[in-house]
């Protein structure tokens, strides 16, 4: 984390979930000397269904609210509870849903960050006049010069293996300018080690790696909101040899779940128009060198000079691969891989790399 001159004047909402990550963030800034507002944000859980309450959501339930507000307490700083249900069932559910109901595998969390944890969050630090905003991210923060202007990169964790960088590619520097990121230059393992040394209640807290609004799985889900809409599921040579129940249940290299006799199958492609799903016996079918992508953000906020060597990520659990960024159509770009890369998914997110730096990310179309 970059040191602050005259912290004791600098005012920070510190996002707090009740984790282990964000409780020893926000610790960090108070021994830095920094005015702390905790808050907690309390999004969106679907209704009850047939009298049946559902769970609250991973990110936001009652006792990750009262683990927050404990630590506030030890702390001795103030706790809010800022309630963005409506925002967060409009920017990030309904999205999820609606790219999923045109094909599509879409990154809620992407979409989260911009828009609730930091677009929000952002314009409470406006209307609060505080100075900073600050999360539990695993990721860093470099700020640097270029001619008469200040930039912000964003950089690889300390820790490579909670790196959250991935997720982040939609930030800008309007926003990196007041973020802060204490848990960045620490491995986890240090983290927890904090945690008992400042006595925070949040020692060997679970995680959670799934879809935080998503109680069962997603399908469960989906069959709520999208019902089904069965099709036929051709192989590569355009035969019928089953039935889908609807697009959105299958995401491109998937095996289980397809319920065809004589397999293993995997998912290949979908036909949205044609509602076919199509599949292959050949894992091989599913590698591709290249893709095209939109909705491009560059964190300097400038496109660089292209073609342009990276690494690129096609999925957070991806290993990074050599690439090359080059002009496309319009508003879009092609990745050109070294190597063919397996079960490339439209509606993800591939994210560019030069080394530890974060350059920037597109949606894979």
């Amino acid at each position: 984390m970059n040191k602050i001159k005259e912290a004791k004047n600098k005012k920070v909402i510190m996002a707090m979930s009740g984790g282990v990550d964000s409780s020893v963030a926000a610790a960090l800034l108070r021994k830095e000397g920094f005015d702390i507002i905790g808050v907690f944000i309390k999004f969106w859980t679907a209704p009850e269904e047939n009298g049946l309450v559902c769970a609250y959501n991973r990110c936001c339930s009652p006792e990750s609210e009262k683990r927050a507000r404990k630590v506030a307490e030890k702390l001795n700083i103030p706790f809010y509870v800022f309630n963005f249900e409506k925002e967060f069932k409009k920017k990030v559910v309904d999205y999820f849903l609606k790219e999923y109901k045109a094909g599509l595998t879409p990154n809620p969390c992407v979409v989260c960050n911009k828009e609730i944890k930091f677009g929000l969050l952002f314009k409470k630090l406006l209307s609060l006049n505080a100075d900073y905003i600050a999360t539990g991210h695993y990721v860093k923060k470099q700020e640097t010069r270029n001619k008469k202007q200040i930039e912000y990169k964003l950089l690889k964790a300390k820790d490579k293996e909670k790196d959250q960088s991935y997720f982040l590619w939609q930030l800008d520097q309007k926003i990196l300018e007041k973020t802060l990121f204490p848990a960045g230059d620490y491995a986890k393992s240090e983290i927890k080690k904090m945690a008992k040394k400042f006595k925070l209640p949040v020692v060997d807290i679970p995680e959670s790696q799934e879809v935080c609004f998503i109680y069962t799985t997603t399908n469960d889900f989906l069959r709520r909101y999208l019902k089904s809409n069965p099709g036929k599921i051709i192989n590569t040579k355009g035969k019928e040899i089953g039935r889908h129940q609807g697009l959105w249940f299958y995401t491109i290299g998937q095996r289980k779940g397809i319920e065809l006799s004589q397999g293993p199958f995997y998912v290949l492609e979908k036909d949205i128009k044609k509602n076919l799903l199509i599949v292959t016996k050949n894992q091989k079918d599913l590698f591709k060198k290249e893709l095209v992508a939109k909705n491009i953000n560059w964190i300097l906020g400038r496109e660089p000079k292209l073609p342009l060597k990276v690494l690129a990520k096609i999925r957070y659990a991806h290993k990074s691969a050599l690439a090359a960024v080059i002009k496309h159509k319009k508003d879009k770009i092609k990745i050109v891989f070294l190597r063919s890369q397996k079960a490339i998914t439209p509606g993800q997110s591939v994210v560019f790399y030069k080394n530890q730096e974060l350059l920037g990310g597109a949606v894979i179309k």
